[in-house]
């Protein structure tokens, strides 16, 4: 059913989508020129995983003292978890950078930053329409973070697909891959996120 009432459970949810866009702005616009540099963006992108894991053990929390909800508690817990997957796949993102010694963004990278960057801010703004309850509004952010997914699809297979074409060292192949599909997997995760919030329209409309 509609709910109709305020939740301080979509307060805390809130929270969580904004501190991971603010880490997607961070991870688009930080530039890598060095091994210093690699290694402070490694260690702030640590920070704002961690301060996502305090945020999801708060709203855990509160779900558990709470027992008349705007949503439902399941609801709510399935998109914190799914944010914070965005959140995760970033941090590891930059850990396997600094591990690999990688000193500049290549143009995917630099793209796929973009995206995320994007695709984080719709689903603030989305997660911004269900604390206002504006249900029907959230569509036109869900389908956005689609799009965006489906253009992340497409710059992965081609990224993949030119860096073997021009490449001889099979170590650096290995390393580039797999960051391409590690941020590919992040453009997933913020599918999964407008997925359920797709789910918490359909079961309050």
């Amino acid at each position: 059913m509609l709910f109709t009432k305020s939740d301080a459970l979509l307060d805390d949810l809130y929270e969580i989508a904004k501190n991971v866009h603010e880490t997607a702005i961070y991870f688009n616009e930080y530039k890598i020129t060095s091994l210093e540099t690699v290694k402070t963006f490694a260690t702030e992108m640590k920070e704002y995983e961690t301060k996502g894991d305090k945020l999801i053990h708060e709203i855990i929390v509160q779900i558990n003292k709470t027992f008349i909800t705007a949503i439902e508690r399941e609801d709510v817990l399935d998109l914190a978890v799914k944010l914070d997957d965005v959140l995760d796949g970033l941090e590891f993102c930059a850990s396997r950078l600094y591990m690999y010694d990688i000193m500049e963004a290549d143009q995917t990278m630099v793209r796929f930053g973009q995206l995320i960057e994007n695709a984080t801010k719709q689903i603030l703004l989305a997660i911004e329409l269900l604390q206002k309850q504006k249900l029907s509004d959230m569509k036109e952010y869900i389908i956005r973070i689609n799009d965006l997914e489906s253009e992340g699809d497409e710059l992965v297979r081609g990224s993949i697909r030119q860096l073997f074409k021009t490449s001889s060292d099979p170590i650096h192949i290995i390393q580039l891959k797999e960051i391409y599909e590690v941020l590919e997997d992040v453009m997933d995760h913020c599918e999964d996120v407008a997925d359920a919030m797709e789910s918490v329209i359909m079961g309050n409309s």
